[in-house]
């Protein structure tokens, strides 16, 4: 069988405190004609070239590559999953995660702008970087889970998810293109509403926040994430066999796994 090129991913779960001191995750609606169509999941993508660039590196506020590429357990390169998360984050739903003494964070407008610009191609994220002397804030961002796309679909990604805090002030909206609706839940009632057949979600995304709602607050959460160290979070590919005409699909560790 071809099996297509796996292509590196970031994925990042948005975190606020709640009003009643439980804490809400961000999550968006895909439109049908992206992948993953109709479904809903947390912001992220594909690593774009530019995400790997010495000047975006040099923006990252607090760590460096080497560090951060020993925290994913890679020779190197591990940066540009943040830097990617910061991107998508701010191309998709508009939160860019730099410091706020960066006067563009209060400024909404001039934000929106930058990120029609990017999204129209006019300039690059580096580009931005290098242009409001932004310092991303990586350290707010925590990898806590590494899925790799099943070999049954046509395309794959190795995707890390990020969790990230963020303030509740900072409002998120989708881009209204490849997102079609956007909004803050509790891990709890995102599971609620997936149980009653109210959002639909695949595999990672369930098992994301199925973890997260063990924790009851956004920095016990992040903490716990936080505290795991190097190279801690093993990759998941599920497996997938045909029986009866019908998908089953195997998490490492399940019954069965070794023998698809």
């Amino acid at each position: 069988i071809m099996t297509s090129p796996i292509k590196p991913a970031a994925t990042v779960i948005l975190m606020r405190e709640a009003r009643e001191g439980d804490f809400e995750i961000f999550m968006v609606k895909r439109s049908s004609r992206s992948p993953f169509g109709s479904l809903y999941v947390f912001p992220g993508g594909k690593l774009d070239p530019e995400d790997y660039e010495y000047d975006i590196y040099q923006c990252c506020e607090g760590m460096e590559d080497a560090e951060a590429s020993k925290r994913l357990g890679i020779e190197n390169n591990g940066l540009a999953f943040w830097v990617a998360c910061i991107r998508e984050c701010f191309e998709e739903v508009g939160v860019l995660l730099a410091n706020s003494e960066n006067s563009i964070i209060q400024d909404a407008e001039k934000l929106s702008k930058l990120r029609k610009k990017l999204n129209k191609n006019d300039i690059t994220f580096k580009d931005l970087c290098v242009l409001e002397s932004l310092s991303l804030k990586v350290k707010n961002i925590v990898p806590c889970a590494h899925w790799i796309t099943p070999t049954i679909e046509p395309k794959r990604f190795d995707t890390r998810f990020f969790l990230a805090k963020v303030d509740a002030e900072q409002l998120a909206s989708h881009d209204g293109f490849e997102l079609t609706e956007s909004f803050w839940i509790k891990p709890s009632k995102a599971l609620n509403k997936l149980k009653n057949g109210e959002m639909n979600m695949i595999l990672p995304t369930i098992k994301n926040i199925e973890k997260l709602a063990e924790f009851s607050s956004s920095t016990e959460a992040f903490s716990y994430f936080n505290d795991l160290g190097d190279n801690a979070i093993s990759p998941i590919l599920p497996k997938f066999i045909k029986r009866d005409g019908k998908w089953v699909g195997f998490l490492p560790g399940e019954e069965g796994y070794e023998n698809v």
